[in-house]
């Protein structure tokens, strides 16, 4: 089964906001066995938007179609859809109830025809309720395809597609088994990898598929197999994983079901029920705000001091000064200290501490730009370790940010 998405919006095109959505319902579809063939952006404009859909229903079997679903009048997706459906807007009595809720419960300002609008929709939609939102969603059946129309807001279309759309798929659908595994490993660089497990991979069959993935220091290898069998499937991907680990055994971090390290540390720490702080210098509490993206974690996360000034390590972290002095702020040591201070202060298991020179100007020390010392507290000890990120200040941040994370949950997974 093939699938195309299309995004709809001036805002996409001229590069005001990144089209997260297609990447959530690629990825999404993907899991499901569902191929995305491609991937469309379109003007907030009625010819774009019609040669867009007729194109894709010549090439795919499910069109997503999202945005261009608002009170607007440069919101044409519904009166667009009507003129290929050959269709007419009609007030759907639910969703007009849902936004005089929406407005009466949580919006100060007072609802207008503008947004009553939004409860029409084409007569022959089937439609999808925008629990968090006043724009619903629509399910059509085409000649050859089918489409769905959901809202542009990322969170709105996510509930949607997971809460709605994809049941309706998997239960409209007999789909293929698509199984895949993601190993995680670092200090090799991807054509080395390649290189190294030529003739292995060589020997995958057609059915099987690896991907290198590479980024910011780690390169995830991502095994894929599809068919029928599922028990067969299952009995060869494992078979193939292992003898691919066996090959790849000194640069192996661990695996990966498709979720960020974020994710991984939540369910580490709080599996073993330990407690995490952090001590962020040059990379500002994006170490932080990474952790704390994921909902729950709270229950293992206590809290950062983002100590970007020597004097806040000195003065809050109670670094000593003959240390900064002796050995620059810039140091194995200094981000040794800075662990072990945040974990007694905030009195966790652990703590992760950073300081370095992002650049584009040294700072405090005399350190070159990439420089970065990351340091580890635990129940065993305290250690930091030097690492070269760079030269380009957003990359040796986030560099560092995903090495801090693979470091603590390298010490984690002792315990």
């Amino acid at each position: 089964m093939r699938a195309e998405i299309v995004t709809i919006g001036d805002e996409i095109l001229i590069g005001q906001i990144v089209d997260t959505n297609s990447a959530f319902l690629a990825s999404e579809l993907r899991k499901t066995g569902i191929a995305v063939h491609q991937i469309s952006s379109v003007q907030d404009e009625r010819a774009h938007i019609l040669t867009a859909l007729k194109e894709a229903e010549s090439r795919a079997d499910l069109i997503i179609i999202t945005g261009g679903l608002g009170p607007t009048r440069d919101d044409i997706t519904k009166r667009v859809l009507c003129e290929y459906f050959d269709d007419k807007l009609i007030e759907d009595p639910d969703v007009l109830g849902h936004i005089e809720h929406l407005f009466s419960t949580y919006i100060t300002t007072p609802i207008s025809d503008l947004n009553r609008r939004q409860a029409l929709v084409p007569s022959k939609a089937e439609v999808l309720k925008n629990a968090y939102g006043t724009a619903p969603g629509m399910w059509m059946e085409g000649s050859n395809a089918i489409f769905v129309s959901l809202p542009g807001v990322p969170f709105e279309m996510k509930h949607l597609f997971m809460d709605q759309v994809r049941p309706r798929i998997l239960s409209s659908f007999t789909l293929p088994v698509l199984l895949q595994r993601t190993l995680i490993t670092y200090g090799l660089g991807e054509s080395a990898i390649a290189e190294r497990i030529e003739d292995w991979e060589d020997d995958l069959p057609g059915h099987m598929k690896l991907a290198y993935l590479p980024n910011l220091g780690r390169v995830r290898l991502r095994l894929s197999i599809s068919g029928t069998d599922l028990e067969a499937l299952e009995k060869e991907l494992n078979s193939r994983t292992a003898s691919l680990k066996s090959r790849i055994s000194d640069i192996l971090f661990g695996e990966e079901d498709g979720e960020a390290l974020e994710e991984t540390l939540k369910k580490s720490f709080t599996s073993r029920k330990m407690t995490l702080a952090t001590a962020e210098s040059f990379t500002g509490g994006r170490i932080a705000s990474q952790i704390t993206s994921v909902p729950g974690a709270s229950a293992y996360f206590k809290g950062s001091i983002v100590s970007y000034a020597t004097a806040v390590k000195t003065d809050v972290l109670r670094i000593p000064e003959e240390l900064v002095r002796q050995h620059s702020v810039v140091s194995e040591q200094v981000a040794k200290a800075m662990a072990e201070q945040v974990r007694t202060l905030m009195n966790t298991d652990f703590a992760i501490a950073t300081t370095g020179n992002a650049g584009p100007d040294k700072g405090d020390s005399d350190s070159p730009i990439g420089r970065v010392f990351i340091g580890i507290s635990g129940p065993d000890g305290a250690f930091a370790s030097e690492f070269t990120m760079g030269n380009h200040r957003d990359r040796i941040v986030q560099k560092s940010v995903h090495k801090a994370m693979e470091l603590m949950q390298q010490e984690i997974l002792k315990f």
